[in-house]
């Protein structure tokens, strides 16, 4: 079985971006608890507040809900930073209006590693990835681009934003491609717990195995084990700038 090699850890800052409240909990927050636990400093990006995600709460009341539970979820590992773009959940497009706004975050946050979800059309294992996920994977990769190229939404720079060709790495968590790993055997509780703070997230879900945060995260872990030294680990497809 072909080995997973370990992130690169010649960086400093990260920016992980994510369409969803809870989507960086299910795919790297045990990553991210010991990244921070390092001293590393990461910050979250939520292209939108989730206010679609839960059937029984009218939008107007889940956006802020899940607003709130992503604030609580990202303390848990260490991130006090969280931002929302305010795209409507469900229906995100892939174009210039999301790579214009992911360009400016990538240029407010100067990051050397950027870090979103899966952007592949499936899931490890099979299941369809849903295309909020893919428009916004898709889109990070091509705003790390426009992040450097002055020339690419002048606008930006017009704003004080100044180019950033600064990023080293992007690494796609829950990809069916994975080519990295990080040991998550001391943060797992932390990750536990993060994704545990989306209370009224993981209620709806009854009795899906997704609604429970300890058994879907060792789960996910313990998969990865076998390719990374038999370690409980969280996996990266790692693309370098």
């Amino acid at each position: 079985m072909e080995q997973l090699e370990p992130m690169p850890q010649d960086w400093t800052r990260a920016l992980a971006i994510a369409a969803h409240p809870d989507d960086l909990e299910y795919g790297v927050a045990g990553a991210v608890a010991a990244w921070t636990e390092a001293g590393k400093q990461v910050s979250y990006l939520l292209v939108t507040r989730g206010e679609a995600g839960i059937d029984t709460v009218p939008p107007q009341e889940c956006g802020p809900l899940r607003e709130a539970e992503q604030r609580a979820a990202a303390a848990e590992v260490g991130v006090s930073q969280v931002e929302f773009l305010d795209h409507r959940d469900g229906v995100l497009e892939y174009g210039l209006d999301l790579r214009r706004d992911l360009a400016a975050a990538i240029r407010r946050h100067t990051p050397q590693l950027v870090v979103t979800t899966n952007l592949h059309d499936s899931w490890p294992g099979g299941g369809w990835n849903s295309p909020d996920h893919r428009h916004v994977g898709r889109a990070v990769l091509d705003a790390v681009g426009d992040a450097g190229n002055r020339w690419i939404f002048p606008e930006l720079a017009e704003q004080g934003l100044a180019p950033w060709n600064g990023v080293r790495y992007v690494a796609i968590g829950g990809s069916p491609q994975p080519t990295h790993a990080v040991d998550v055997t001391g943060s797992l509780d932390r990750a536990v717990a993060s994704l545990s703070a989306h209370r009224a997230y993981l209620e709806a879900l009854g009795t899906q195995p997704m609604a429970s945060a300890r058994e879907f995260l060792e789960w996910m872990a313990d998969t990865v084990a076998p390719r990374f030294g038999g370690r409980r680990a969280t996996a990266f497809e790692l693309y370098r700038s």
